[in-house]
């Protein structure tokens, strides 16, 4: 179904039974890339699945700032409402895991337990964010100049995604397909609204998060290793998970191990 909130559409997924587990994905993806695990978690939770504003079948705005990360929580809010769910456990991967941070951190009597994979709280330093801020713009300015095709070229290639050559040709093909679905505007303003630099950082706020956090990489993303040990040692109620044999998309390239440590985490056991 399609829920407007605040003006844009949000494509959303609603399906299973049990406590309310809300899915975030990644730039470049979408809701369905959550699919694999659906058969093995829909029976013991209620899965919202969501396309982030400007990816999917959810709306792509012309303005950029609609795409803010405090502007993206406020339409998750949004969207819990409309379904009528008080409270949720949050599952957010890469960009999705920010905006899930996010979410928390703006409204956390509305998330009952945080899992975050291969994620950060944004960049600290202003520098670091300005030249992020920069780089990201000559990102979608790519975009729109070469188009969906010749980015997801590009994109699958950069040296964050090395581990996935090792995956099955169908896998990469799935993927391959799933992102040229997008739409240049979408991923162009995402970049510039959304991207880790035009986000505020959040390294601050960790410490008075209260909610239970589970951060999860993999062990060949040694970046995103070393920001998660960060993360770690600043929430008050976190654990931490190095999976082998993956880097930066656990849930992708050790599916099994990923949906064990999720659901045995939210089901605590």
């Amino acid at each position: 179904m399609r829920i407007p909130v605040n003006g844009v559409k949000w494509n959303v997924t609603v399906t299973g039974s049990g406590s309310p587990l809300l899915l975030l994905h990644g730039f470049t993806g979408a809701g369905s890339n959550w699919e694999p695990f659906v058969p093995s978690w829909r029976d013991a939770f209620r899965l919202l699945i969501v396309d982030i504003i400007g990816h999917g079948l959810s709306d792509s705005p012309e303005d950029p700032a609609r795409y803010a990360m405090e502007r993206a929580a406020a339409d998750l809010a949004g969207i819990l409402d409309h379904v009528g769910i008080a409270k949720t456990d949050v599952l957010g991967y890469s960009m999705g895991g920010r905006l899930a941070l996010m979410f928390a951190v703006r409204y956390p009597e509305r998330v009952g337990r945080l899992i975050l994979e291969s994620s950060s709280p944004g960049l600290a330093d202003p520098g670091d964010r300005q030249a992020r801020v920069q780089r990201d713009e000559q990102l979608a300015e790519q975009i729109e100049r070469e188009g969906i095709q010749k980015f997801v070229h590009y994109w699958e290639n950069i040296p964050l995604f090395a581990s996935q050559r090792s995956l099955p040709p169908s896998v990469r093909e799935r993927m391959r397909l799933q992102r040229l679905r997008n739409n240049a505007v979408g991923l162009a303003n995402s970049l510039r609204g959304m991207g880790t630099g035009a986000q505020p950082p959040l390294w601050r706020e960790l410490e008075e998060l209260s909610v239970p956090s589970l951060l999860i990489c993999g062990e060949k993303d040694r970046k995103f290793c070393r920001i998660g040990e960060k993360m770690h040692a600043r929430l008050p109620r976190s654990e931490f998970r190095i999976v082998a044999g993956a880097g930066h998309t656990v849930h992708v390239e050790q599916p099994a191990v990923f949906g064990t440590i999720v659901r045995d985490y939210l089901k605590g056991t």
